[in-house]
């Protein structure tokens, strides 16, 4: 691959595109031991979380009372400010470019996250976290909306777009569950009036669904709630998805709504498994996430795994179920999250003309007895290397990660 002024300029195998003539001189980078993916993209995580991962053995409700919301609660001031910047720093180490992201309630913290996303130099889309039903917010109730969509719009108008466009706003109302229909609608106006994305949590629980159905009697089912708000469209990313019925399924793909799968988090708080061929039936744009601190770590390929097995595992009693293979999940995490986002065009794959977001890994350190010397090197094909990634692969095999060509972590630094 040739990069050039941070775009792909040539692809293609190596000796041919070292035996070219060129104007200008090639600083050549080559091993024989390293595979180049596109970047990982993360549709769904949550950065006050991430010291709560694998914390607690309950289901999604208890879970925010108990080790969620405390821990959202302390993301301000200092604390939220050190935080911010060690998450960024993370995410690049394992390999991941794009990712969209919920701080907490506070304004300060998630100016604090902006910061550290620019200085990161990843692709980041990111929003404060709005909820105005049983917030831990310190604002009187009467006064939660209008705060919070204050607080919002000042953040969306620094932000979105900032960065030479690698950051964008998310306007992010929590689920239905901790907003309510006027909070929801203040959402809505605020995304389109600066358009910027959307993103919420629909259907995780079966319990969360109960008492949405109870919260909001008028509408027929969970999705009807945000659809009647107006927070439905191309821009608007929904987490997990669980629980839907067919109707449900047809009017996110009538709205070209688009779902970010997390079947490690479903997992992690027995949410369910996702019927992943179903919904992609239905024409569904879908990409996957880590949705940190329900899912256990960053790791995107640990996700792709999951995506897979929860697949297999649904097939132990379902019929006809359709199984990811390895690529299919590669998919999910590179070209198919980019295509959710609306960043198809731009990133996800190794075309002429695209930004060269990508990460260089090492996949010999996945091998078995990797650290043992005189170990003979093992001929893989390139089906085989992309099984061991997904199903052995992390931070440990990282060699670098890029944004635009440009380097955003190195493990020789």
């Amino acid at each position: 691959m040739v990069i050039e002024n941070g775009r792909i300029r040539e692809f293609g195998d190596y000796p041919s595109l070292f035996r070219k003539t060129r104007e200008l001189p090639v600083r050549w980078t080559h091993s024989n031991q390293v595979a180049v993916f596109p970047g990982l993209i993360d549709m769904h995580a949550h950065v006050a979380q991430y010291p709560a991962v694998a914390r607690g053995q309950t289901e999604l409700l208890p879970w925010l009372r108990q080790h969620i919301f405390p821990m959202e609660r302390e993301f301000t001031g200092p604390k939220g400010r050190r935080e911010a910047g060690a998450f960024f720093d993370e995410l690049a180490r394992n390999g991941t470019t794009t990712a969209m992201l919920y701080t907490a309630v506070y304004e300060d913290s998630c100016e604090a996250a902006f910061q550290a996303a620019a200085l990161s130099g990843l692709r980041i889309i990111m929003g404060k976290t709005m909820m105005d039903v049983g917030s831990y917010g310190q604002a009187q109730p009467t006064k939660v909306v209008s705060i919070s969509l204050h607080e919002s719009e000042r953040l969306c108008k620094t932000w979105h777009g900032a960065n030479d466009g690698l950051i964008d706003y998310a306007v992010s109302p929590r689920f239905a569950v901790a907003c309510s229909e006027k909070m929801m609608r203040g959402a809505s106006w605020l995304a389109k009036q600066y358009g910027a994305y959307i993103q919420t949590h629909l259907a995780e629980n079966i319990e969360e669904c109960e008492k949405v159905r109870h919260q909001f009697p008028w509408a027929q089912d969970y999705t009807e709630v945000y659809e009647k708000c107006g927070l439905l469209g191309p821009r608007t990313v929904l987490g997990h998805c669980l629980h839907l019925a067919q109707r449900e399924r047809e009017v996110l793909a009538e709205t070209q709504s688009r779902v970010a799968h997390c079947p490690t988090a479903n997992l992690f708080l027995k949410s369910g498994i996702l019927a992943l061929d179903q919904m992609r039936a239905t024409g569904l744009s879908i990409g996957l996430g880590s949705d940190v601190a329900a899912g256990p770590e960053l790791n995107m390929w640990r996700v792709m795994r999951g995506a897979i097995e929860s697949q297999k595992a649904r097939s132990f009693y379902e019929k006809n179920v359709a199984i990811p293979t390895s690529s299919e999940a590669l998919y999910l995490a590179t070209q198919g999250a980019a295509d959710a986002l609306g960043k198809g065009r731009q990133i996800g794959s190794f075309e002429p003309g695209k930004e060269a977001d990508l990460l260089v890994l090492d996949y010999s350190r996945l091998m078995p007895y990797s650290r043992v010397a005189g170990t003979p090197r093992v001929e893989l094909c390139p089906e085989d290397i992309l099984s061991l990634c997904i199903h052995r692969g992390g931070p440990e095999a990282v060699v670098e990660t890029f944004v635009r060509g440009r380097s955003v972590y190195s493990s020789a630094a």
